[in-house]
């Protein structure tokens, strides 16, 4: 997107905070409903940034099984962080680091060291005051330089993890002026059996906050539809709050509209009037609209593309999903991401695949699935189907040619396989020594080198990109001789790493050892998907037209 208009904000008036939390149940869409605001607020000229607490004791989301958490996010400087924070660099077109995502196990280590070098002594160490000021200091830090910081607080509204982030968040109210703070809370509105939409649940949510300390400034409700005006005016009355800062948050097609809809409540509106910013913002004429434009792209039919995993859970490939989103914006095609468990692809079902138009397979970790993966890469290549692997689906793919082109019987990797007698995919050399799992991958963004004139080249109009990787395992040198003279060539490196793969004469065959699913924005479509949506349109146009002449 174009660099949007910034409005003319006073930063003598200090940061403005706005602290969402959810009640009722987890998953309502707090993030989504944070990040939508943040939107808005950047589209109306300021600078915003965003903090995701998580209140589990794990340092970070590394080792997290997607089941859990569904998938891990990296940011630019390799910190592993829960998905929330990819929706809020996707909404906000800015790249985050770690110091945007607080954990209890964050903040523990860092008292816990703090006491142990004697920072402390003489001092009983407790949650108040030392666990609430880090908390405190973690997010002012992260807010230096911005005008609006929105921090969202994982979990739920009463759940016992969350108790010293609520305190936290209590005495940073206090401590800061009243006009630059708003609790925004986030709840449950059902629909009963007779249509009427309940607020109970709103009603006793609002109800613990209120019992930490703290009353909610905005209210919103998360539904199947609008809130009615009588159901505002219901939880305005029983929560204490005006009417008009109570906003509906209803069920869209796509998250992507979020925003839209929430400015036609007029929640950004009040949120500036609030922080009194209304008379700094950018005219409603003058605020960027490339957003709208972006996402309320008019389509030109569909497109399948198989997503061959292993995990059965759309938010464990978030990351994915959106980034083939985003090059449909960027095409006008709607994109169906069919999911095919790569368990299914050993036992050569490929009934899936002969359905799709194109196929991705993804990254991932451990044994399960990987024979699917290599036999789905087969599928792609002997049928020319249009492929991307990601990480392990590019290792996959290198695996997969040395056994079936290069005839290198029982070529795999030592990941999967210690004894495989051709690692063709080995152990990055700074991983021998290694011992702790956590935080200790190749993380971040890496430059890769890439050659001229190849799809790569073509792909990114550059002789290097800047991508975020998370893999302990590459590429083996010692067999780069039995690839030197093959259609499948390494087009992109990083010293003596490869990076992207392409297969020559292959009307698509990429695979990048890096992650560009996490550096895609609406907008900024990742070129590695583009290129995959591009090649599966020219195939199903060519499709439509041998049928039409058959």
């Amino acid at each position: 997107m174009p660099t949007e208009t910034k409005a003319q904000y006073d930063p003598s008036l200090g940061n403005k905070f706005i602290f969402v939390t959810g009640g009722v149940m987890s998953g309502l869409g707090k993030g989504i409903t944070a990040a939508s605001t943040g939107r808005l607020l950047k589209n109306a000229g300021f600078e915003v940034t965003a903090v995701k607490i998580d209140p589990y004791l794990n340092v970070d989301a590394g080792t997290m099984n997607p089941y859990q958490h569904g998938e891990v996010y990296v940011l630019k400087d390799g910190g592993e962080v829960d998905l929330d924070l990819g929706n809020y660099e996707r909404f906000l077109g800015i790249d985050m680091t770690s110091d945007h995502n607080i954990t209890t196990g964050k903040t523990y280590q860092q008292v816990i060291e703090a006491e142990r070098a004697g920072d402390y002594l003489g001092k009983t160490v407790q949650i108040i005051p030392h666990i609430t000021d880090d908390i405190k200091r973690r997010i002012r830090e992260a807010a230096a330089g911005t005008d609006v910081c929105i921090v969202e607080v994982g979990g739920t509204v009463g759940d016992i993890e969350s108790m010293p982030y609520l305190e936290a968040l209590r005495q940073f109210a206090h401590e800061e002026p009243e006009e630059n703070v708003l609790l925004v809370h986030v709840t449950l509105v059902p629909h009963s059996k007779n249509g009427e939409q309940k607020t109970k649940p709103t009603q006793h949510s609002v109800k613990e906050v209120r019992s930490i300390g703290l009353q909610p400034d905005i209210i919103v409700g998360r539904c199947d539809e609008e809130l009615y005006p009588e159901t505002k005016d219901k939880i305005a009355l029983f929560c204490d709050i005006p009417t008009e800062a109570v906003f509906s948050n209803p069920d869209v097609e796509d998250v992507y509209h979020v925003p839209l809809v929430v400015e036609e409540e007029g929640l950004d509106q009040y949120v500036l009037e609030r922080f009194d910013m209304a008379g700094e913002a950018l005219p409603a004429g003058e605020r960027a609209n490339e957003w709208r434009e972006v996402v309320t792209t008019e389509k030109d039919g569909s497109v399948d593309v198989a997503l061959v995993g292993k995990y059965d859970l759309e938010d464990a490939y978030m990351s994915i999903h959106e980034s083939l989103k985003h090059a449909g914006f960027e095409l006008g095609v709607d994109v169906n991401v069919q999911w095919v468990d790569a368990d299914e692809m050993a036992d050569h079902h490929t009934e899936r695949l002969e359905q799709a138009d194109g196929i991705v397979v993804p990254g991932g970790f451990g044994m399960r699935g990987t024979d699917g993966k290599i036999e789905a890469i087969k599928y792609a290549r002997e049928n020319d189907v249009p492929f991307l692997g990601l990480c392990l689906g590019f290792q996959m793919a290198v695996v997969e040619y040395a056994r079936n082109v290069l005839g290198l019987e029982g070529a795999h990797s030592a990941e999967m396989d210690e004894e495989t007698p051709h690692p063709v995919i080995d152990i990055l050399p700074e991983q021998y020594e290694v011992e702790d799992m956590g935080g200790t991958m190749r993380l971040g963004e890496h430059i890769t080198v890439i050659e001229p004139e190849t799809l790569a080249y073509d792909l990114y109009a550059d002789t290097s990109c800047t991508e975020r990787h998370r893999h302990r395992y590459e590429v083996n040198p010692e067999y780069f001789e039995h690839f030197a003279d093959e259609p499948l060539v390494f087009s992109g490196t990083a010293g003596n790493r490869m990076e992207i793969l392409e297969l020559e004469g292959h009307p698509f065959f990429l695979g990048t050892q890096y992650h560009p699913e996490y550096t895609s924005r609406p907008g900024n479509p990742s070129p590695p998907f583009v290129g995959l949506l591009e090649a599966v349109l020219e195939r199903t146009q060519t499709v439509a037209m041998s049928d039409t002449q058959v």
